[in-house]
């Protein structure tokens, strides 16, 4: 299930979302000249950890291959850091439907998840190709 469009799009919104609310949360973290070091630092260092830490075939090769669980600790981690950062700019509701909407693409994509659990290498996406 984890390669239905419809998921894949939902995933891939959710992750510019991460970016667009750490670069958000970095400018209103401190006032000052400070703001435009966190602005862009936020949101590129959780992209450098999501592309480069990942586990195998998912969706190609990993730059720095990690164990499922520890790829899914860090997905859950980068989300949850996204929903507090909302939840911290008075975005509660926005924070809320996030969080909700993270809950359930995990649980509609089980079968990565449960992969990573697993320690196992996903095979959904060699499938398609």
């Amino acid at each position: 299930m984890n390669t239905n469009p419809i998921n894949l799009a939902v995933r891939f919104l959710l992750e510019i979302l991460m970016l667009v609310t750490l670069a958000n949360w970095g400018w209103h973290l401190t006032p000052g000249w400070t703001r435009y070091l966190f602005t862009p630092s936020l949101p590129a260092s959780a992209a450098a950890l999501w592309g480069i830490f990942r586990i195998q075939n998912d969706p190609k090769p990993a730059p720095v291959e990690i164990p499922g669980p520890v790829r899914l600790l860090l997905e859950l981690s980068l989300f949850a850091l996204m929903v507090w950062c909302l939840y911290d700019l008075a975005y509660r509701t926005g924070a809320w439907i996030s969080g909700i909407v993270i809950v359930i693409h995990y649980i509609i994509s089980y079968d990565r998840t449960w992969a990573m659990l697993r320690n196992k290498p996903y095979k959904g996406f060699a499938k398609q190709r």
